[in-house]
């Protein structure tokens, strides 16, 4: 037997019956089993004004499940056996299988189970049901069909498989409307427990073949429907297997684009975000129609709820008040983020024909010379693997797509398909801008670096992409606050830190500013430290290894305007922060005072400097520091003097949460000749002793006076040991290398490797005097 008419079989109870139970005077013990699913939060809000006493689990919590629990809901996140026990009645979303310990539990105390489909036939009972069935457009039409009832006053009990704004919530009762609109879920064979009054019919196709044997089935199981619908059938006649099965109906309604159907549209205008067009009836003009959403499948979707509108008597003008301020429902092309650089949209689609519709309308939304990008996550095994061509042909018109690892929606593994199997089709078909990004965390860093002014950016998917997209949004948001608050300078996003360390290594800062005055800096600080925002100051990334997974917060790097300033005075040098230390040498050889001369070649600035009293043959930072100022993590400024601070050897612990903002050193007159002098030997010294190739600098701190990290390393015989592309340098033993393509992660594990060896065979623990920063 196939699953179609397994299902078939199962779906026995009696609508009646139930029906009498749910809407009489009892009030039931009810528990759903997957409450966080759209359709069965929906159910549960419906069941909850009924009064009836709700209880329900799933893996997850969301943001309608917390509502429901204000309401009443019982949720608890999990299955467990105790859920059965002492339910009336137990309801189970399509997605619940036998395995799961509630279901299973049901079963064996002879529970009485339903799907969602027979509780909501069973709620429709006594009203005038109208169903909104078809393979695509189903939410947003019903969504559309309630509001516009709305504002004709009738009123009507809704439910919508998405969280719909206008609406205010997906399910609504109200026991004194006549009508009850609804979304009629296809998936699982269920749509033959409907008896509704008028039905709509938008497209039909061959999907759900998980289910399905074939198209065949889907026929069988929709022409039931449409036998057991009293009232009209409304289908879209331009879909060739909707007209098959509607138009035989005594009461079908054709709606379409062509003069032969009872109602059609011409003259379609699409500008902004919607569209506008005129409607005809039996070629008598009724009038022009505005809808604020976007796409010629709307306008089709749009026009059947006119047709169900006007047959059932509401007004036309009525009917255009409601498509012309309907917003839309969730995940239907929605807009996340908005601007005259970029826009962000996120959309349901996952079978290649809503795919097809929403690539056609987001090309139509891009800037004239801006790219469209789709992050697209395929949706259950069974559907990759059935339209993989398919979807390889349609993503051909987004001009760059990144395709993650397949949504399972409950569904087993299938050995062999992947996303990276729709890469390969649409690379066979001249796509030179595909990707394939398994794991969906992170995916924006990938992305960002790409996207240039006027761009669009198209999450696809039924799953849970949008969450990838949601985390963009936030941080774009987070970002054009920052901004706002510190003034001139930049703040961008997701920067890769391996550009900005010399050892070349490091993932992404999740926000990098670069102010350009100090009052922005605080200003910054102080936002941060209220908001629990971490914060790292960066210098020129000389003593630092991030690590691979970059670093959640705002890294700050102060390298421009009022940090990049200097000035002599008499035999004093005052720079900012973001002043480099080669500069500061150089400029105090203009000024004829000696002193700095060790700075030469040292990649770093006076900030780093200064926290990590960095020095070299012999001298160190705070050798010379007459004065300095710094600020807080709150953003307030202060002034101090190298005494009052506690200053260790590579480390001034107190620039841990304080951040420097400007320093006085103190130099001595000579003369050009000597400082010359000394500059080449500082130079030459560095050159023949350190190596050449990307590194942070000093690895180890030396163990005591008496013997240097390097000589020990050397000692071990550790000079050239290598861990991926990371490299023990033969010149210094203290210093590791990239040879080109390391990570931090090879960096780690050879600075592990080098302590694990000296501790072995000579008991010294070496620490380490390169910061190590970042996540994992």
């Amino acid at each position: 037997m196939n699953a179609f008419l397994a299902t078939s079989a199962h779906l026995h109870t009696n609508i009646d019956e139930l029906s009498l139970l749910l809407l009489g005077n009892l009030k039931l013990e009810i528990h759903l089993i997957g409450v966080a699913g759209s359709g069965m939060s929906g159910l549960a809000g419906l069941l909850l004004s009924l009064g009836h006493r709700v209880s329900g689990s799933d893996r997850v919590s969301n943001e309608e499940v917390e509502r429901l629990c204000v309401r009443g809901l019982r949720f608890v996140i999990g299955h467990c056996k105790e859920d059965a026990q002492t339910a009336d009645l137990i309801i189970y979303s399509s997605a619940i299988r036998p395995g799961n310990i509630t279901y299973d539990r049901a079963l064996e105390l002879g529970r009485r189970l339903v799907r969602r489909a027979e509780v909501l036939a069973a709620l429709m009972t006594g009203k005038k049901g109208i169903i909104i069935s078809g393979m695509h457009g189903k939410t947003t039409t019903s969504s559309l069909a309630a509001h516009v009832f709305g504002k004709a006053g009738l009123d009507p009990s809704h439910y919508v498989g998405a969280e719909i704004p206008i609406l205010g919530t997906n399910a609504r009762w109200n026991a004194l409307s006549d009508y009850f609109i609804a979304e009629g879920d296809e998936s699982d064979g269920t749509l033959v427990c409907y008896k509704p009054e008028h039905t709509i019919v938008l497209n039909i196709e061959a999907e759900h073949l998980d289910f399905y044997e074939n198209l065949e089935a889907i026929h069988t199981v929709y022409q039931q429907l449409i036998d057991q619908t009293r009232g009209f059938v409304f289908y879209w006649a331009q879909d060739p297997d909707a007209k098959r099965l509607c138009a035989s109906h005594p009461k079908a309604i054709s709606v379409g684009t062509t003069p032969e159907c009872c109602y059609y549209y011409q003259d379609l205008e699409c500008a902004g975000g919607g569209s506008s067009f005129l409607v005809i009836k039996e070629n008598e003009e009724l009038g022009r129609l505005t809808l604020s959403i976007p796409g010629a499948h709307n306008v089709s979707n749009a026009m059947l709820v006119v047709a169900l509108a006007l047959e059932i008597g509401i007004p036309f003008e009525r009917i255009a008040a409601g498509l012309q301020d309907f917003c839309g429902a969730k995940r239907r092309f929605e807009h996340k983020y908005a601007t005259k650089e970029l826009l962000v949209i996120d959309d349901y689609g996952h079978h290649p024909t809503e795919i097809a519709a929403t690539l056609s309308t987001a090309q139509r939304f891009k800037n004239e010379q801006g790219r469209l990008f789709v992050l697209f996550q395929p949706h259950r095994y069974s559907r990759t693997q059935r339209f993989e061509e398919e979807f390889g042909k349609v993503l051909l018109a987004a001009d760059t797509v990144f395709v993650t690892g397949i949504y399972p929606a409950g569904e087993e593994p299938i050995v062999g398909v992947t996303g990276e199997n729709i890469v390969t089709r649409a690379q066979a078909h001249g796509h030179g801008s595909i990707f394939y990004t398994p794991s969906l965390e992170g995916l924006r860093f990938k992305l960002w670096p790409m996207i240039q002014p006027g761009d669009l950016i198209l999450s696809l998917g039924a799953g849970n992409i949008h969450e990838e997209t949601t985390r963009l949004v936030a941080d774009l948001q987070q970002r054009d606050h920052l901004l706002s608050l510190m003034g001139p300078g930049r703040i961008t996003l997701y920067e890769s830190l391996a550009a900005h360390t010399t050892m070349r290594v490091g993932g992404p800062a999740q926000f990098w500013a670069e102010p350009e005055t100090e009052e922005g800096l605080c200003a910054l600080l102080h936002y941060c430290s209220e908001e629990k925002i971490a914060v790292m100051v960066m210098g020129r990334g000389s003593n630092l290894l991030v690590r691979d997974g970059g670093i959640q917060g705002v890294v700050i790097h102060l390298a421009k305007g009022a940090f990049a300033k200097y000035r002599v005075e008499g035999d004093t040098i005052t720079a900012g922060a973001g002043v480099r230390l080669k500069q500061l040498s150089a400029t105090a050889r203009q000024a004829g005072l000696t002193g700095f001369e060790w700075m030469e070649g040292i990649p770093g600035n006076v900030g780093g400097a200064l926290r990590m009293n960095a020095g070299a043959m012999g001298d160190q930072t705070f050798d010379q520091v007459v004065t300095l100022r710094y600020v807080n993590h709150k953003g307030t400024p202060f002034s101090c003097t190298p005494e009052q601070l506690e200053i260790e050897y590579r480390n001034v612990p107190f620039f841990k949460t304080h951040y420097v903002l400007s320093a006085t050193f103190q130099g001595s007159i000579s003369q050009r000749e000597d400082i010359d002098r000394l500059l080449q030997e500082s130079w030459t010294h560095r050159r023949t002793s350190q190596p050449i190739a990307a590194s942070a600098g000093c690895i180890f701190k030396n163990p005591n006076q008496a013997l240097s990290a390097g000589c020990l390393i050397e000692e071990l015989g550790l000079k050239n040991k290598t861990h991926g592309k990371a490299r023990v340098s033969e010149i210094h033993a203290n210093f590791i290398v990239n040879d080109g393509g390391a990570t931090a992660r090879d960096i780690l594990g050879l600075i592990e490797t080098i302590q694990d060896i000296a501790w072995k065979e000579r008991g010294i623990a070496l620490e380490k005097e390169v910061q190590i920063v970042g996540d994992g």
